[in-house]
């Protein structure tokens, strides 16, 4: 299983992920699940998969390829002139994967499926944040909806539907999405750690402040017993239900 986070906030984009895959109890491993392609001062575009794991690395590579020799291979996403472009490209990929994946083997209507949020921005657009379908289609986020989740949602969505606020700091949007990845590995084993996070930065068009938090974070630790202990805390201030 996974979880994913795309964020849209006033300064930008924040992304997190999970790194577990597992097939069984006893088969549990580390995957990267989120991809970066970047033209520093052009473009930079973030990548995050959910699902079958042949089909998502299948898409991931076969988007990589084409940016490697972008003169010889199309489509590329190096050569998209948009975000929505770019999502195009993605969509079309992933649809193509299934297809084949889906004419080649197994039957079953979701053996193969597999959904991807990308988020970034080309220089001449605006920041921009997708949730692709494994059908081909995609949504973009917006006021409305300025958050998309992928994987193991239902946990982590709560935290972010009362807390999400579009002008909060890219700190506070941290904190957020740990107290979310928190609460869904807790319920959840088949989501864990390490985390991979990027916080982009609207117009700066490079990857921003990356990294991973490890099972050893200090401050994951403090913010998940600190959660915790809150959870606990605002539960005994309410009143005690009357039985009589």
């Amino acid at each position: 299983m996974t979880y994913c986070v795309g964020m849209v906030l006033d300064r930008g984009l924040v992304f997190m992920s999970d790194t577990r895959t597992n097939a069984g109890l006893d088969n549990i491993s580390t995957f990267r699940k989120m991809t970066h392609w970047e033209v520093p001062g052009e473009r930079i575009l973030t990548v995050m998969t959910a699902g079958n794991l042949a089909t998502t690395q299948a898409v991931i590579s076969l988007l990589d390829e084409r940016t490697k020799a972008p003169d010889d291979r199309e489509p590329s996403l190096l050569k998209a002139p948009s975000m929505f472009q770019a999502a195009r490209i993605v969509a079309d990929t992933l649809k193509d994967v299934i297809a084949k994946h889906n004419k080649n083997g197994q039957q079953a209507a979701s053996a193969f499926n597999a959904t991807i949020i990308l988020g970034g921005q080309i220089k001449g657009g605006p920041t921009r944040l997708f949730l692709v379908y494994p059908e081909g289609n995609f949504i973009e986020a917006g006021e409305d909806t300025p958050f998309f989740q992928i994987g193991e949602m239902k946990y982590g969505r709560p935290i972010l539907v009362r807390a999400y606020e579009p002008g909060m700091s890219f700190e506070e949007a941290m904190r957020l999405l740990l107290v979310s990845f928190d609460s869904t590995l807790k319920a959840n084993l088949t989501v864990g750690l390490p985390f991979d996070y990027h916080l982009y930065s609207d117009g700066s068009h490079e990857l921003g402040k990356n990294g991973r938090i490890g099972v050893d974070d200090a401050y994951f630790q403090t913010v998940s017993q600190g959660w915790g202990d809150a959870l606990k805390t605002a539960l005994d201030s309410l009143p005690t239900f009357d039985l009589d």
